[in-house]
């Protein structure tokens, strides 16, 4: 950091340093016996020394704990350039980014908005595609009642309906226990309990992320 710092940022240093949770004896520790997160964030530090006006991020929040990962995002919020962020972590990036780009089978999409917005976009999509095609002509015009609307529909269309409805309250049920996760991780609890809690929040995660990997590719 001392190397790279200009000789007015170096009396900061310490501070900068500790923003990202090295503190004490850390800050003398050689990079070689850093562990990855520790990485992550040191290169973190190091690029806020710089006045770079675009930042590209590739899965920044790699080996990172819940409170590294806050860490990043709030100096992430805070920076006056551009940021490209190739990530899937979307807790990390609702309420970060402005615009999505999807890569799929080829092809490119923009998507104005956060993640929140490029969901729900999802979401809307599959819902139409799930809609009856119209009747070109009605014979009669009476009330569709329930049972007719479902013989309307094709086999395959109530069963990727079922399908995305089973994916969306298992994806509901992991997210309820994410929240729980992370208010028991910011009580006061015993250490030893932290590593244990970490780990469940981070397999938790992976799949309540692989989820909505699956409802992302089921809903278009």
């Amino acid at each position: 950091m001392e190397n790279i710092a200009t000789a007015e940022i170096r009396p900061k240093l310490r501070d900068i340093l500790g923003a990202f949770l090295f503190k004490g004896e850390d800050i003398d520790k050689k990079v070689a016996v850093l562990s990855g997160g520790e990485r992550a964030r040191l290169a973190m530090a190091k690029l806020i020394l710089k006045p770079y006006n675009l930042l590209c991020l590739d899965e920044p929040t790699n080996h990172m704990d819940i409170i590294s990962k806050d860490i990043l995002k709030q100096a992430l919020m805070s920076y006056d350039g551009t940021l490209v962020i190739v990530s899937h972590d979307r807790d990390f990036l609702n309420n970060l980014v402005d615009k999505v780009y999807e890569f799929k089978e080829g092809r490119v999409k923009e998507h104005l908005g956060g993640i929140a917005d490029y969901l729900d976009h999802l979401k809307k999509e599959s819902e139409q595609l799930l809609k009856p095609a119209p009747q070109e002509k009605e014979v009669k015009v009476q009330p569709v009642t329930d049972s007719q609307q479902m013989r309307q529909e094709s086999k395959e269309a109530r069963r990727k309906r079922k399908e995305i409805e089973k994916l969306e309250n298992e994806i509901a049920e992991l997210d309820n226990k994410i929240a729980e996760i992370e208010i028991n991780l910011s009580s006061n609890i015993p250490s030893e309990k932290i590593e244990e809690l970490s780990k469940l929040y981070a397999d938790t995660k992976a799949l309540r992320d692989a989820k909505l990997d699956e409802w992302s590719l089921k809903a278009l």
